[in-house]
């Protein structure tokens, strides 16, 4: 989780940073509006229905994918049906990717492959979108 989490905090504080100045200017250069496109996408990703805690494996997966540029080219209104949409994928086809990261508390190598796949797949299939991975 140290390891997602990481990354999260500093793409987060560079989007709060930008989107602060981006209130004074109109013109933004295609790196700074997708700096601000991923930081909503990863505001979207944070937030979690009441009542309704996510594993830790659930909470890994969905911020690596935010984090490691997989969610660009979703629609950032869009962002919360993949994380429902995905983790009710990820439960019924590949399973052992969240029991594998509840069970070690860590994303190997292999696991990311997994999760970078597992990600691309679920996006051609139920978005229509082309992914990174």
């Amino acid at each position: 989780m140290k390891k997602v989490a990481g990354k999260l905090r500093l793409d987060l504080a560079q989007y709060r940073e930008l989107a602060a100045f981006a209130q004074f200017s109109s013109d933004l250069d295609k790196a700074t509006q997708a700096q601000i496109s991923r930081g909503q996408r990863l505001t979207e990703l944070l937030k979690q229905l009441a009542m309704r805690p996510m594993t830790v494996g659930a909470q890994v997966v969905i911020l690596y994918a935010g984090t490691q540029s997989l969610l660009d080219s979703v629609p950032v209104n869009r962002i919360t049906a993949f994380k429902n949409e995905f983790l009710a994928y990820l439960r019924g086809q590949r399973p052992e990717i969240e029991a594998e990261i509840n069970a070690t508390l860590a994303v190997s190598e292999e696991t990311e492959k997994k999760i970078k796949e597992a990600v691309s797949t679920f996006l051609s299939t139920f978005f229509g979108v082309k992914s990174f991975a």
